[in-house]
């Protein structure tokens, strides 16, 4: 990614006189404890108030440039850091290649075989894509080593996360509720394998994917460190693990906020990223596996922070903070990496607020 190779074009970050540049990627405990003041004080209070929890990366671009990147002690530009729940936005994108391709179609029924012969024969991609497939799955639950999510990736079903996904019943028809769901996303992962390596066996199906995502995303986008990973069936955790630097979640921010484009070419085709930020019939707040900054179904502060806008703001999120904010009417990316408890994360929503409507809107 050009804009990241030349290390002396750290400069342009918003940093007062005195200030320390960004360190190329080496050894993280060449990472400073302390990083100057900076122009940019409601960044710099991510790591600085203890009520925004603990950060470990924040990134903010500006019409593509870096004005902003800061790394907690231990942590730096070569550090990959997890996804989380961003990784459904991922899948997303992969699901929008093979649209594109001719490959899958939205709103025919997805192809699930195990669901042919009932209810679930009629759930659409679209559904899916926007958590209304009405199928019955658990993400948070009153016992969490119950939850649906919580068994696939670390218990008792985690040997095949796709089989334990498609296994559970309809509960209401496709449609008509918004469940947000990760078994929903590993489906979709799925989707993604299938047609692209049809019948292909466990370590056929991880190669295939592999080097989809590396040929089609990585490579093209600017993401070199993007790594995801697989369960023992060889099923992309499209919902859930993928790790990638800092820089490169920038990255994938900035593809989304040119419209798909990088370097002048086509990525990310321009009506798939019109669609991930429409909102769902389900849930405003929601789009294609994106979550949207306008008021959501159930009038929640949970995801972004619509009660402040921008409206058009709109983000992959995932689980403990993680955050990759694109803003059109700004021209803003903002990338948020750390570890703090989803139920102390008002103050880092309010935080990402701040930051954001910091800058003024853009002339178009």
């Amino acid at each position: 990614m050009t804009r990241w190779r030349n290390i002396a074009a750290a400069a342009s970050l918003l940093l007062a006189a005195g200030g320390a540049a960004a360190q190329p990627a080496r050894a993280t405990a060449a990472i400073p404890a302390a990083v100057p003041a900076s122009a940019l004080p409601a960044a710099d209070a991510f790591f600085t108030t203890p009520a925004l929890g603990e950060t470990r990366a924040l990134i903010v671009l500006k019409d593509g440039k870096p004005i902003y990147e800061r790394y907690a002690p231990g942590y730096g530009p070569g550090t990959r850091l997890i996804s989380w729940s961003m990784a459904k936005s991922i899948t997303s994108t992969l699901i929008g290649f093979l649209v594109a391709d001719g490959r899958l179609e939205l709103d025919t029924p997805a192809p699930v075989p195990e669901w042919r012969k009932d209810a679930r024969a009629k759930i659409t991609l679209r559904q899916l894509l926007h958590m209304a497939s009405g199928v019955k799955h658990v993400e948070v639950g009153p016992a969490p080593e119950k939850s649906d999510t919580n068994r696939a990736l670390f218990a008792d079903t985690s040997a095949d996360i796709y089989k334990a996904a498609v296994a559970e019943p309809a509960a209401v028809p496709p449609g008509t509720r918004f469940e947000y769901n990760t078994l929903t996303t590993h489906i979709l992962a799925r989707i993604v394998a299938d047609a692209i390596a049809p019948g292909a066996k466990p370590e056929a199906r991880k190669r295939a994917v592999r080097a989809f995502i590396n040929d089609r995303l990585a490579k093209p986008a600017g993401m070199a460190s993007l790594l995801c990973e697989f369960d023992p069936a060889g099923n992309l955790y499209g919902g859930s693990l993928c790790h990638a630097t800092a820089r490169d979640w920038a990255a994938f921010g900035q593809l989304y906020l040119d419209g798909g484009v990088v370097a002048g070419v086509q990525v990310v085709r321009p009506d798939w990223v019109r669609f991930v930020r429409t909102p769902s019939p389900t849930n405003a707040g929601y789009g294609g596996q994106f979550w949207l900054n306008v008021k959501p179904f159930d009038g929640t502060d949970q995801d972004l922070f619509w009660r402040a806008g921008p409206a058009d703001a709109y983000a992959a999120i995932g689980h403990l903070g993680q955050y990759v904010i694109m803003v059109p009417s700004r021209r803003l990316v903002v990338v948020r990496l750390g570890k703090t408890q989803d139920d102390g994360l008002q103050p880092v929503r309010d935080g990402l607020a701040r930051l954001v409507n910091g800058f003024p809107a853009v002339s178009k």
